[in-house]
């Protein structure tokens, strides 16, 4: 029975999403759909196939749920107009009790020039703005084969003195059939608060009634600004494993994203792992389908060297090509103890 509810909760929460035909620049917390990690961003983003990856708590909160020691992964992505995009996690595994994760997103970019409506050339002061969400993640195995997980996330957004701020929850599923390796996945993520903008910029002096004698002069007043949701969105995601031969293998995987700020689209991607599964060649294809994109062709590379003992160490890479805004590139560096 709670099985059957899920899967009613989820089909209508799609039939809701579809039903919008497009809305986008209508929710807060946009940089929450930027995607970060290199080995999901070189795989276009199609997040099915991850089960010991400390990054897939980013996309899936159940795809840490079948790591079985420490592991510890930090990325850094050069975004489009000198913004920078960078993420941290790491993930300990708990025993029987699950896996639990710590995450920090942070969105970065330079000082820029303050200017008013009477100084359109500028003030000579500098402002700043930032991006940031921290994530406390829980995943488990309910059975052999399949895992749920969740992450509570506290997001804010930061322009000069003003900033917005809420809370946001993921929830994620991965099933791993008895058939060769295939596995389904499922993600809600950004659930939560409208997110409105508050602060200092929005004082203003106000004298209510200056034609009236014994009006109070020059009042201090606040703007007040709409609230916006976050960008919730759900995937649902297949993969499968193939073995080739000792030590190489490939993965396949598709998923298809039902955002509530924008069209449908379908991610695709694929890695092949060689060499005793020491180097990893990754590509895939994002938000196909989706009107008016922008993204497009992803590709990444990795090495990973396994120390003596259980020490692993991995330097990835991913590139992704934009249509009109430049190529990104992201960096990472995973561990594991």
């Amino acid at each position: 029975m709670k099985t059957k509810a899920f899967i009613l909760t989820i089909l209508i929460l799609a039939a809701t999403l579809w039903a919008d035909v497009s809305k986008t620049g209508t929710t807060a917390g946009k940089f929450l759909n930027i995607g970060v990690g290199p080995r999901t961003v070189a795989m276009g983003g199609a997040f099915a196939f991850s089960m010991d990856d400390p990054g897939s708590v980013y996309w899936n909160p159940a795809g840490i749920g079948r790591i079985s020691r420490p592991m510890g992964l930090f990325s850094q992505t050069n975004w489009i107009a000198d913004v920078n995009l960078n993420f941290i996690t790491m993930a300990m595994p708990l025993g029987d009790a699950g896996v639990f994760s710590a995450s920090v997103t942070a969105v970065t970019m330079p000082d820029m020039l303050e200017t008013t409506e009477y100084q359109p050339e500028g003030t000579g002061n500098t402002f700043n703005a930032g991006m940031y969400a921290i994530g406390l993640t829980y995943a488990r195995p309910l059975t052999e084969n399949f895992v749920i997980g969740a992450t509570l996330k506290y997001v804010r957004e930061n322009i000069a003195t003003s900033s917005a701020q809420g809370l946001a929850l993921d929830i994620g599923t991965v099933f791993t059939t008895p058939f060769s390796g295939i596995r389904f996945a499922t993600s809600i993520t950004n659930f939560g608060t409208k997110m409105r903008i508050n602060g200092d910029d929005l004082l203003f002096q106000n004298t209510p009634n200056p034609e009236q004698s014994g009006t109070v002069d020059r009042l201090n007043s606040n703007y007040e600004t709409d609230a916006f949701d976050m960008p919730l969105r759900l995937q649902l995601g297949v993969s499968r494993d193939f073995e080739i031969s000792e030590g190489q293998n490939l993965v396949l995987a598709v998923d298809a994203g039902l955002p509530s700020d924008n069209t449908q689209y379908m991610n695709i991607g694929a890695e092949w792992s060689f060499l005793n599964n020491m180097v990893f060649l990754r590509g895939g294809f994002k938000t196909l389908f989706m009107r008016d994109r922008e993204e497009g062709l992803t590709l990444g590379a990795a090495v990973r060297y396994n120390s003596v003992g259980y020490m692993s160490f991995a330097i990835d890479y991913a590139f992704q090509s934009f249509q009109f805004l430049g190529d990104v590139h992201t960096f990472g560096i995973k561990v594991g103890f």
